[in-house]
């Protein structure tokens, strides 16, 4: 049985998007998805204010730690695994936070276009 690598958006390897905090959907680093992953976070960001204060605003406090969740809040400066429909929600807000390409999942590319992401990529 041969274990497949996920893809990034730019086609290659998927790279980790952060230990610390530990982020992903399978809390592996990664932003890795599966079939259980209904809200699809794929889009490694890194989290800023304006960000942060636009997803406590539609209900999803990313900045509250949760210690019995093990997860510790996020500060702007986070890389963190977001769910690609918030993301390209708060791109049409105009406060999408920068994004890694090689730790992006390439499932994001179902949901958002790759010229609006690369305007969003970080080197």
């Amino acid at each position: 049985m041969t274990n497949l690598k996920a893809s990034n958006i730019l086609g290659t390897e998927l790279q980790n998007c952060s230990i610390n905090p530990m982020t992903g959907f399978l809390r592996d680093g990664c932003c890795n998805t599966n079939h259980h992953d209904r809200g699809t976070h794929v889009v490694c960001a890194i989290v800023t204010d304006e960000f942060l204060q636009f997803s406590l605003n539609r209900g999803n406090d990313l900045i509250t730690p949760h210690p019995e969740y093990d997860f510790p809040g996020l500060k702007a400066g986070d890389s963190w695994c977001l769910c690609a429909s918030r993301w390209k929600e708060a791109y049409e807000a105009g406060v999408a936070p920068p994004i890694n390409p090689s730790s992006t999942h390439q499932k994001t590319l179902e949901l958002i276009n790759i010229d609006i992401l690369k305007q969003h990529a970080v080197q």
